[in-house]
């Protein structure tokens, strides 16, 4: 089953900047509590999205962001 990349480079990249950052706030005690928790979620699925290449969100709101068409 092949889901088709819709994510360009700087989307990717931004994503996993984002989520190192969130990482770091969590790591030096800057957020903490239920904030902690949803930001960290949301910075494991930039991750997990970011080396996949494919968000679904994305393609249920027919966004893309790299270049390419290969659907």
């Amino acid at each position: 089953m092949n889901l088709g990349i819709n994510m360009g480079k700087i989307d990717r990249t931004l994503r996993i900047l984002l989520a190192l950052l969130v990482g770091y706030l969590y790591f030096t005690d800057q957020i903490s509590g239920i904030w902690a928790i949803v930001l960290e979620v949301f910075a494991v699925i930039f991750i997990i999205t970011s080396f996949v290449g494919f968000c679904p969100v994305y393609k249920v709101l027919g966004i893309r962001t790299n270049k390419k068409s290969d659907n």
